[in-house]
């Protein structure tokens, strides 16, 4: 399956909005995929020495929520748009003021095999004095295949996680942390 970055608007004949481009639609034969975090890879600590203390922490991200949106009908592919909002933090002992982290977005057959998977960077500057930044990604468009116009949404997850060393997986399954926020005051 290859993923193709199209307007929704433009495939269904040029309407200006999505809203009228759906309004004139029928409705879906069923629910859209479920959008979800993995939580094994939902948060990402870099961290500069052993033991792990506040002072090691390098950068940190966090993947605070995801939503989608889709639109299908007679046998075209189901089309996906997702947002995913992040959170990342600078701590005591990151190095620079810009720091790149990967995420990726795969599609899976509902609790099966993965289907497709691909990875995006998301560079990130702090400013002077800057130790969190909350941003939110969006991906315009996925198209999932199905096998026929009766196949639905359901059979199908889209799945977002940090691309992680096996170290950064195992301080995650131990359910260690070091959040965004920690130890700073709410604004």
């Amino acid at each position: 399956m290859r993923w193709s970055i199209l307007c929704v608007a433009a495939i269904l004949g040029g309407c200006s909005t999505a809203e009228s481009v759906f309004r004139d639609l029928p409705d879906n034969p069923g629910p859209c995929p479920s959008a979800l975090t993995l939580y094994d890879a939902h948060r990402v600590v870099e961290l500069t020495g052993q033991p792990a203390t506040i002072q090691s922490i390098g950068f940190t991200g966090e993947i605070n929520g995801v939503r989608s949106l889709c639109r299908y009908y007679d046998s075209q592919p189901i089309i996906a748009n997702l947002e995913i909002d992040f959170g990342f933090g600078r701590g005591p002992a990151a190095q620079g003021s810009e720091h790149t982290y990967t995420y990726f977005v795969a599609v899976t057959r509902t609790d099966r095999v993965v289907l497709h998977r691909e990875e995006f960077p998301i560079r990130v500057r702090f400013d002077a004095g800057e130790d969190r930044i909350y941003m939110t990604e969006e991906i315009d468009s996925i198209s999932i295949p199905r096998a026929s116009e009766t196949t639905s949404g359901s059979n199908f997850e889209i799945i977002v996680g940090f691309v992680l060393t096996d170290e950064q997986l195992q301080w995650n399954r131990e359910g260690q942390r070091f959040r965004v926020n920690a130890g700073q005051p709410e604004d």
